[in-house]
Parts: C-alpha cells; structure tokens; sequence
C-alpha cells in the first residue's frame, strides 16, 4: 500500500510509444505519456478524478509524492496504448484481506463507469480516442473486454451473459482466490480496473457540451 499519506509507490511499463506510470496498490490509477515525466505528470493530475471514484471504499487513499519502485519493459500492447508489463511484485500472494481489498476497488471503479454511463447522452463527440464510438458502444465493448480477460481469473461464461452475472462470477473469483488464473491477481485486477475506469473517462470528456458534469 502507500507508504503513509506522502509516499505513493508506482512503477513505470516504459514502450517506444508510450509509458505508462502505474499505482502498485491502487487499481485504476494509471495513465500514460509520451516518456517517464509525462506518464508521471499525467497520473498526477488524474488524482482527485481517481479520489472520486474510490472514496467509499478507501477513505484512506491520499496520494502524495510518488515513488517509483521499478521499470518494466513494455510490450506492443503498450505501445497501442493499454498497460501490459507484469513486475515480480505481481507473484506475491494475497491472503483473504488482500483479496478483498482488491475485489472492494475494482467493484468501485465498474460502480463509476456505471454511474457515468447513466449520466451521459447516448451521442458522444467523435475524436480520435476511442475509435469514435458512442456511448453504448463503449459499454459494450467493456462488457466483452471484461469477459475475455476473465478468462484469465478462470472465469468463463458464455456471450450474452448478463453483465451483473459476469461481473459477479469476476468478483467471486477475485475474493476466493480460485485456481485457474493464468494472470497473476495484483496484475489482472489492475489491468481490469485500468481499463473500466479509461473508458468511464472517455466517457465523461467526450460528453456534448452542456451534457452531465463530472
């Protein structure tokens, strides 16, 4: 976890294209740029968006001076712009706590796409982020994200599972630890929660003008 309310350990999945600089302990808190400084910078200044998104269930989170623990070597899905580096911090075990913990911030952070999503049009503006989607396109395109990638917890349910049953079977395996996994657990529910939480913020910056307000 961080150390204190001050020191906040990241590490840093350098690409050719893009880095990213990634919270170690708290899922969803990564962003990327073009070089060490801009990732750094660029997560910083997603912070009280992050706050936003967790607060009910880690009052505790403070962010401060970031510490970065380690570089990772990227891969050609960094560089097409998701996080995809493990470090070694990712084999260590997590009890039952721990567990739950990470099960609590990923369930806060699919509350926030929710939430986000009901407050937003249907018609997004269209930009080069996102491939132009709308907004239920995106939705259904985190929807099917979340399915494959629980393929890696051992989860696997069929198309047109209801996303609740999905999500639930995600959660279920995230709390008991069930065997199966092919991504390690610090890993997969970081990588869950990055990818949930960037498209909530597509999401919230590509709102029309005059649309919901974060």
């Amino acid at each position: 976890m961080s150390r204190g309310p001050h020191l906040t350990e990241v590490y840093l999945e350098q690409g050719r294209t893009w880095t990213f600089a990634c919270a170690l302990d708290w899922p969803g808190w990564a962003r990327r740029g073009k070089g060490d400084e801009a990732a750094l910078e660029e997560l910083v200044s997603y912070a009280g968006r992050y706050t936003a998104v967790v607060a009910d269930v880690a009052p505790d989170f403070a962010p401060g001076e970031l510490h970065v623990v380690g570089t990772l070597r990227g891969t050609g899905t960094t560089d097409f712009g998701a996080p995809d580096a493990r470090g070694p911090w990712d084999d260590e075990p997590q009890d039952e706590r721990s567990r739950a913990r990470l099960a609590d911030l990923l369930v806060a952070c699919w509350r926030a796409f929710d939430r986000v999503v009901a407050a937003s049009p249907a018609g997004l503006r269209k930009g080069p982020r996102g491939g132009g989607r709308d907004r239920d396109q995106v939705a259904a395109h985190v929807q099917e994200a979340e399915r494959s990638y629980g393929r890696t917890l051992g989860v696997r349910v069929p198309p047109r599972t209801p996303w609740t049953e999905q999500r639930a079977a995600v959660e279920t395996a995230i709390r008991t630890g069930e065997p199966g996994s092919s991504w390690p657990l610090r890993y997969a529910v970081r990588r869950f929660a990055w990818h949930v939480l960037d498209h909530a913020w597509e999401i919230e910056d590509k709102r029309p003008a005059g649309a919901a307000g974060r």
